[in-house]
């Protein structure tokens, strides 16, 4: 006797992951800050520490043209490049 499997009442919707894929730049909206990003890869031997600002502004950019979700910088890794807000001195 063989038992057949029926999945047909099951059916897959796939969707989008939450982190990590995002619409492409068709538009080149921010194609200067991935250029400026690319070219500090290139002359750091693609050390990306070495390129957390031009990270920072690229992904800055794709949030404000709504090519990827608004999400904190800080929650992204650059907490440490924000700038504090500045105290009236008296």
């Amino acid at each position: 006797m063989s038992t057949a499997m029926n999945f047909g009442n099951k059916s897959f919707r796939p969707r989008p992951p939450d982190k990590g894929s995002f619409p492409l730049d068709h538009f080149g909206e921010c194609r200067a800050f991935q250029e400026t990003f690319m070219r500090c890869l290139r002359e750091s031997s693609f050390d990306s520490s070495r390129c957390r600002l031009q990270s920072k502004e690229y992904l800055q950019c794709r949030m404000d043209r709504q090519l990827m979700a608004k999400e904190p910088l800080e929650k992204l890794g650059f907490k440490d490049l924000m700038e504090e807000p500045k105290e009236n001195e008296s």
